[in-house]
């Protein structure tokens, strides 16, 4: 760890400090703004070295997974030392990690489920996915660098290529992993789910927490082994919330207008039913936050006249950046009790903002905490995400030269 009294400016608060966590003479990177990589007392998270702010290489050697131990001064250690190990979840009680090994390929390889006791001890593999998948002939590829875990710790989710690197137009999908069970289900297939970013409820309730936020992707092109020609956001993206059984298929009450479009970024707000997505629109030329709850889906599943986005009958939508002057956001992160966010705002800075406890009102509060540095290259995105008490940020920067990962501390003062 290292002080970086320099990233912080005039505009900053005095309350606030910021620290470079990571200084190898290799790329290191937050996992996703996202992830569950926190322990809930917030004193623990997990990073990676050798990667970017959007995974890593499989056939990397170099790659490692990173416990950061905060209360001992941010210091680093590995977790993971296999080549292929992506797809981090922490468990919701914080003693564990879970990851996969991906060794897969178009049509064949093998996927393995581990985990980890957060200090490192009792590393053991929990499945092995070598043969297709239970009920198709779908063997798993292409693995999607986030997993997402169940608030109760029982399930996994995690999405994949389905193709045999022969067969065109092959469907993309989400598997759930049943701890206890020590059994893997295909609950979501389709050309649309290229780009899923699954997302589990972190609700405790018993019917909420099976929920998970997923993207759907609509118009993509690729190729046969699963590899983007063309990656269609802006119109075509919209965003859902399926039960981890597939069923109860419903949208969010964004995007799809001709006019407001989602970027492809969104999260729950904390533990409600609530979820929040960073929006783009022509009229007037915007970024905004708005936050959204699921309502019924609009039409046939598979068709494109359900897919309304915005225009879903019964659709609640709030937007909470209206509070803001020339709102140009990005990506951001909310605490664990959804009362504050953190985001980017282009061309270059990074707001704390204190979330209305009242439905339908905007952000009352916008803190600015500093500019990040980074060159907003995809592979240096800024990736702004709190800590789960809401007490320290996260981000990402290569204004070093090199991308690194940066902590600000302080918030609780603010």
């Amino acid at each position: 760890m290292k002080l970086r009294p320099d990233m912080v400016d005039e505009g900053s608060p005095d309350e606030i400090e910021i620290v470079q966590l990571t200084e190898e003479d290799a790329p290191a990177s937050h996992v996703y703004m996202e992830a569950q990589i926190f322990t809930p007392d917030s004193k623990r998270l997990v990073l990676h070295r050798s990667a970017t702010a959007h995974g890593s290489d499989q056939h990397d050697p170099e790659h490692r997974y990173l416990v950061c131990d905060i209360e001992a001064g941010c210091s680093l250690r590995p977790i993971t030392d296999e080549i292929g190990a992506t797809a981090p979840s922490v468990s919701p009680d914080g003693r564990l990690l879970y990851y996969f090994v991906n060794e897969t390929e178009s049509g064949g390889g093998t996927l393995t489920l581990k985990r980890v006791a957060m200090d490192g001890t009792g590393r053991e593999t929990l499945m092995v996915v070598d043969s297709p998948l239970r009920g198709t002939s779908y063997r798993p590829s292409r693995i999607y660098p986030l997993s997402t875990i169940s608030s109760d710790g029982r399930r996994l989710a995690l999405s994949c290529f389905l193709g045999d690197g022969r067969t065109e137009k092959a469907p993309f999908g989400l598997m759930i992993f049943d701890l206890d069970a020590g059994e893997v289900r295909l609950v979501l297939e389709g050309t649309s789910w290229c780009n899923i970013h699954p997302q589990c409820s972190r609700s405790l309730g018993p019917e909420q927490s099976h929920d998970i936020l997923v993207q759907e992707n609509h118009g993509c092109e690729y190729d046969a082994a699963g590899k983007y020609t063309v990656l269609v956001a802006g119109d075509g993206a919209d965003i859902h919330v399926i039960r981890d059984d597939g069923t109860d298929f419903r949208n969010m009450p964004w995007g799809r207008d001709g006019n407001e479009r989602c970027q492809g970024h969104q999260c729950w707000r904390g533990r409600t039913n609530r979820a929040i997505t960073s929006t783009g629109t022509r009229r007037p030329p915007e970024c905004q936050l708005i936050e959204g709850i699921a309502a019924p889906h609009a039409g046939l599943r598979h068709g494109e006249a359900g897919h309304v986005g915005i225009n879903t009958p019964g659709g609640i939508r709030n937007d909470l950046s209206r509070s803001f002057g020339d709102p140009e956001f990005c990506h951001f992160g909310v605490d664990i009790a959804g009362q504050r966010l953190i985001t980017d705002c282009k061309p270059d800075s990074i707001w704390l903002a204190e979330l209305p406890e009242a439905d339908g009102e905007p952000v009352g509060k916008w803190t600015y905490l500093c500019r990040s540095g980074s060159s907003w290259k995809k592979e240096a995105h800024v990736h702004p995400f709190l800590s789960p008490d809401g007490t320290m940020g996260f981000f990402n920067s290569d204004e070093s030269g090199m991308l690194q990962a940066y902590a600000v501390r302080g918030l609780e003062r603010l």
